[in-house]
């Protein structure tokens, strides 16, 4: 390990002394270039992880003095993970730097993958506020790179972190969004009935019983379309379910499909019938039923805390009137 940081302070030493040196513009920058490179590959065998990075921001400032932009936002993205192993704070920096190459060369993808890094390095910080702007920026240049896949992926963080922070109709749209786009992909249709119960939960968090009640019904009819392309899934056949659809609604909102009776769309609808009872003692056994068969994850669970307390508040309120 202690011969590796010799040979990386060595391999750094003749790249600075190639920069200081004299030699045609362009190629004493390149030349310094892989001497920095491998400096930094010495510095990463021996772990030594803050040097290797910032030897990495050298490389990648000589890359940028050669004009060499997109190697420069490699070595950016490369020092940052070495930082990360040592400093969050230096990781999401260089990666910003690497973002903002990425932008100006048109590699939008590209960017969106370091973007998509920097909302991941937030999140266990716990600075949920950052963690969206990122996330909502690489769903957003995902898109514009056709990554479909990739943009609802940091969509769903985005509604995620929103419903932390209370931002319930945020989140609400953007998982209604996600649905409405998967229904006619046939890998991502099997997601619909989880972003719905997402959105419902978010619903049930703002304590609206009609809101909760027309979403539903909205639901009902997404899980109908689900269920149709699902079992017709010809061209003729869709063509005939859009028709139905955009013609006659009123016969949509009066079926009652095998799909609308799943234990996502009756745990949202038992649920929201206790919080209309304002039944704490209805609403934690359809919890609890619910999650002996289904799990809930902890963001779930979150959301239900709330929709309790918020119950349990109105009953103390109720007492003090008596």
């Amino acid at each position: 390990m202690s011969d590796q940081i010799a040979k990386g302070e060595e391999f750094e030493k003749k790249a600075e002394k190639k920069i200081k040196g004299w030699g045609l513009f362009g190629s004493k920058y390149e030349d310094a270039a892989e001497l920095y490179e491998k400096s930094a590959n010495s510095f990463k065998l021996a772990k030594s992880w803050d040097r290797a990075g910032s030897v990495f921001i050298k490389l990648a400032n000589c890359h940028l003095k050669a004009d060499s932009k997109h190697e420069a936002a490699t070595a950016y993205a490369n020092a940052a993970n070495c930082y990360k192993k040592t400093s969050n704070k230096d990781a999401i920096s260089c990666l910003d730097q690497a973002v903002n190459i990425f932008l100006d060369i048109g590699r939008h993808n590209m960017a969106a993958k370091h973007c998509k890094e920097i909302g991941e390095l937030y999140e266990p910080e716990h600075n949920i506020e950052k963690a969206i702007v990122y996330f909502e920026q690489a769903a957003e240049l995902f898109e514009h790179a056709e990554a479909t896949t990739s943009a609802n992926q940091c969509k769903q963080k985005v509604a995620e972190f929103s419903a932390q922070l209370e931002q319930y109709q945020k989140a609400i749209v953007i998982y209604e969004e996600i649905a409405r786009q998967s229904i006619n992909n046939n890998l991502l249709k099997y997601g619909v009935r989880g972003h719905l119960l997402n959105a419902g939960l978010c619903q049930l968090c703002r304590g609206d019983i009609v809101a909760i009640t027309n979403a539903l019904e909205r639901y009902q009819v997404h899980l109908l379309f689900l269920c149709l392309i699902f079992f017709f899934p010809t061209v003729l056949a869709y063509d005939l379910i859009i028709y139905i659809f955009r013609s006659i609604p009123s016969i949509v909102q009066d079926l009652d499909p095998t799909f609308s009776r799943t234990q996502e769309y009756k745990f949202l609808a038992d649920v929201a019938a206790t919080v209309d009872e304002e039944d704490i003692v209805k609403f934690t056994n359809v919890v609890r039923e619910f999650d002996s068969m289904t799990p809930l994850d902890p963001w779930k669970t979150t959301l239900l805390l709330r929709v309790k307390e918020s119950l349990k508040s109105k009953e103390l309120e109720e007492e003090d009137l008596t």
